[in-house]
């Protein structure tokens, strides 16, 4: 024992390192991490506290625990050693000789001599790096879009530009940890106590997904209402979530390459705004008149309309004014309604046929009918 008070910076370490820990997720971490380094805790079965083993080592016989929803990258000397995506308890094993029990192998001198020499080659420290790292196979929430002014695209069923301003948040996966930690994640977050958060205001590589989130609003407009499969309208954005993810997640991946160069993917979104500008509204009105007036409603609306103006020509005209409007709603053609009829000759035959029509549909009574005939007939 008193060999590691002497040399207290390189042999202390070493015995230290020989202590089994159990590592897993740090406590407190907030919803939307998304990578963090692998924590020492219970060590040793409570025997002891494992606090001066170096922090780039991980002794042999340790365990680590992967929870649900997360997957364990193991690294050494900076380079990804393993990936596990199963969730439960793995032991760390290394032929690394600064992982070796200084307990085990020829005995304790021979062993402890070997790394005492290799960590005094180094200042003290273990010439070798080792470290595990979470990363969350989750959704990760709360990522937050938005945009200062109208953007604008080509809508395939107001066959026109349209532009809004618009603001949300979605949902991120990380599909590929290994594209994801080797092509995006900053080297500085790669070092204990750190944790990558993509809702971080200071996470420079985070500001930059959502510009590119921001750029590519857009052209996910455009392909979602655009699509000819799915017949999808500007008005029903913000109730497809799942639908305008998918676009969204496509210009992306058309754009910047989110899934094929980084491993991450937009899985949900929620629009919580539109505001459309002046000319986009004013369109906008126009086809809710149109689907208003449209099919069976549409021809509600023609026939109230026709019985309105048959009331007032009634009262106004008599039995010549009936057989004007009669004229004119033949026009419309009402017994079918929507469908062009070319209109008669003036002659009593068609006159008469006319009323009996109007007769028919409830239009005109049939004291009005009589009239009508009377006055057609020269009687």
């Amino acid at each position: 024992m008193g060999l590691v008070q002497a040399v207290k910076g390189a042999v202390g370490g070493v015995l230290a390192d020989q202590w089994k820990d159990f590592y897993t997720v740090p406590a407190g971490l907030p919803s939307t991490a998304a990578l963090f380094a692998a924590v020492p805790r219970g060590t040793n079965a409570g025997r002891g506290s494992n606090t001066s083993g170096s922090s780039n080592i991980i002794t042999n016989g340790s365990k680590i625990i992967v929870p649900e929803g997360y997957g364990l990258l193991l690294f050494q000397d900076g380079a990804i050693t393993a990936f596990v995506a199963e969730p439960g308890g793995y032991e760390w094993r290394s032929d690394d000789l600064n992982s070796q029990s200084i307990f085990a192998g020829d005995g304790l001198v021979s062993t402890f001599i070997k790394q005492s020499w290799e960590r005094f080659k180094f200042g003290g420290q273990p010439g070798s790096q080792q470290a595990a790292y979470f990363v969350s196979l989750k959704e990760l929430p709360d990522n937050r879009f938005g945009t200062q002014s109208e953007i604008y695209w080509d809508d395939g069923f107001l066959n026109t530009q349209v532009g809004a301003v618009t603001r949300g948040s979605y949902t991120l996966k990380i599909v590929d940890p290994i594209l994801f930690v080797k092509n995006f994640v900053p080297a500085s977050y790669l070092q204990p106590g750190q944790v990558f958060d993509f809702t971080d205001l200071d996470n420079a590589a985070a500001s930059q997904l959502f510009n590119e989130v921001v750029g590519s609003l857009a052209p996910a407009f455009s392909l979602y209402t655009n699509d000819p499969s799915k017949g999808n309208r500007i008005t029903k954005l913000q109730q497809d979530s799942l639908g305008f993810a998918q676009s969204l997640s496509a210009a992306v991946e058309q754009g910047y390459q989110w899934k094929s160069d980084r491993g991450l993917a937009i899985v949900k979104t929620a629009i919580v705004s539109i505001e459309y500008d002046a000319n986009t509204r004013e369109l906008l009105k126009t086809v809710q008149r149109a689907d208003a007036l449209s099919g069976s409603r549409g021809n509600s609306n023609l026939q109230a309309s026709v019985a309105q103006g048959i009331q007032s020509a009634g009262e106004n005209g008599g039995a010549a004014g009936l057989v004007g409007v009669g004229m004119a709603s033949g026009m419309f053609g009402v017994g079918g309604m929507q469908q062009p009829v070319t209109p008669a000759a003036d002659d009593p035959v068609s006159k008469l046929k006319k009323a009996k029509e109007m007769l028919d549909l409830g239009l005109i009574t049939q004291s009005d009918y009589d009239a009508l005939k009377a006055k057609a007939l020269g009687l």
